[in-house]
């Protein structure tokens, strides 16, 4: 058990490094999902283009949602943006830094596979064979405009009878993958160039604001899991409070059944200390929809004052 609580703090105390391993493994997984999915084609024109763009797509935008689900900075935001002002102003540099954290962790894993869709090539091929000029390749030259429509359609399949032997079709097929792959390999390259610059140039800009904006950032992440940790032991001793009153008020029942109470004094006095002087449900509610409503002001000199 000691073990496991150790595994938890660490992951309470390191949530920024493990963001990073999770969206890592998100990368890796969209990667090993693409390469054991069996694309297949359907090679009919009014189907190609929504079944390859909806595979090229579709899955970046699941994966985007996980991103978003798994990062539980993302609803640590929300809140922050949500929640009624109190004593405690809120800074929208501290959010705005929360979102662009969020969004470039959720991020990796749709831009990896779109890419590795663009480098392999079959997505672009079946969603845009339909749409080449048949004009550009000299096998579609004395073919009737439905016949055409038929064999850039069949292009993607190319174990069908109709297309297996068209030199035409591998010239599409060539073509389309040599645009997929220049445009695949473009966009990684303008990628590294804006991580390349955003790394160099961040020293230009002013860094006071950015390490105030990602203190206070980790700060908000870290007091409201100290707040939920702090309502749970809250919780465990008033529930064991009641439990305790609760029995001690069916002393009767338990003396004829011979069972035997804790005496009430054995560690009450700490168990009071620790419940705050907070001890019926209207208190507690009292006590949440303040800490919601009125968050406290940032300053810790009141509290050594009082």
């Amino acid at each position: 058990m000691d073990r496991f609580r150790m595994i938890f703090q660490y992951f309470q105390s390191n949530s920024e490094s493990v963001m990073n391993g999770i969206c890592g493994l998100l990368a890796l997984a969209s990667v090993k999902m693409y390469t054991s999915l069996d694309f297949s084609c359907p090679c009919l024109p009014q189907y190609n283009m929504a079944y390859g763009l909806g595979v090229m797509f579709v899955p970046p935008i699941i994966l985007f949602l996980c991103g978003l689900i798994l990062n539980r900075q993302s609803l640590v935001m929300l809140e922050e943006w949500r929640r009624p002002a109190g004593h405690r102003k809120k800074d929208l540099a501290v959010i705005r830094y929360m979102c662009s954290s969020i969004m470039q962790r959720a991020m990796v894993a749709p831009v990896v596979w779109i890419i590795v869709t663009l480098l392999d090539g079959k997505c672009l091929i079946c969603a845009f064979s339909g749409s080449m000029d048949p004009q550009k390749f000299v096998g579609f030259a004395n073919v009737s405009t439905e016949q055409v429509q038929q064999l850039l359609a069949k292009v993607p399949c190319k174990d069908d009878e109709l297309v297996r032997n068209n030199a035409s079709r591998k010239a599409v097929s060539r073509y389309l993958r040599c645009c997929s792959q220049a445009l695949g390999w473009s966009i990684l390259l303008i990628l590294i160039i804006a991580a390349f610059l955003a790394r160099w140039l961040r020293p230009c800009f002013n860094q006071a604001t950015l390490l105030q904006a990602r203190h206070w950032s980790n700060y908000i992440d870290i007091e409201q899991k100290i707040f939920e940790e702090t309502c749970c032991e809250h919780s465990r001793l008033f529930a064991h409070k009641c439990i305790l009153h609760f029995f001690e008020s069916m002393q009767q029942e338990i003396k004829l059944h011979s069972f035997s109470l804790p005496r009430e004094g054995d560690g009450a006095e700490g168990e009071e200390d620790l419940l705050q002087g907070i001890t019926d449900q209207d208190q507690v509610n009292n006590l949440l929809k303040t800490w919601y409503y009125e968050k406290p002001p940032l300053d810790v000199s009141q509290a050594h004052q009082r």
